[in-house]
């Protein structure tokens, strides 16, 4: 009997806890967009260029539309 009274109070703590962080995800805006990141892997154009490379690619396309 011992065992089942300190085993309750920490499964209510520990649901407690849970049902904060859940209510605390949906509060910060979490689960806004459950679908827009899956949609935007598949329909995004791949460019499998490193970082380094695509940030280079985008300066040097920033500059060449400002320089006409």
């Amino acid at each position: 009997m011992s065992l089942l009274s300190w085993l309750v109070p920490v499964a209510l703590g520990m649901g407690l806890v849970g049902l904060i962080a859940f209510l605390w995800s949906m509060k910060s805006g979490q689960l806004e967009d459950l679908d827009g990141a899956a949609e935007r892997v598949l329909l995004h154009e791949i460019d499998d260029a490193p970082l380094r490379d695509r940030n280079d690619r985008e300066r040097t396309n920033v500059a060449k539309t400002r320089s006409e």
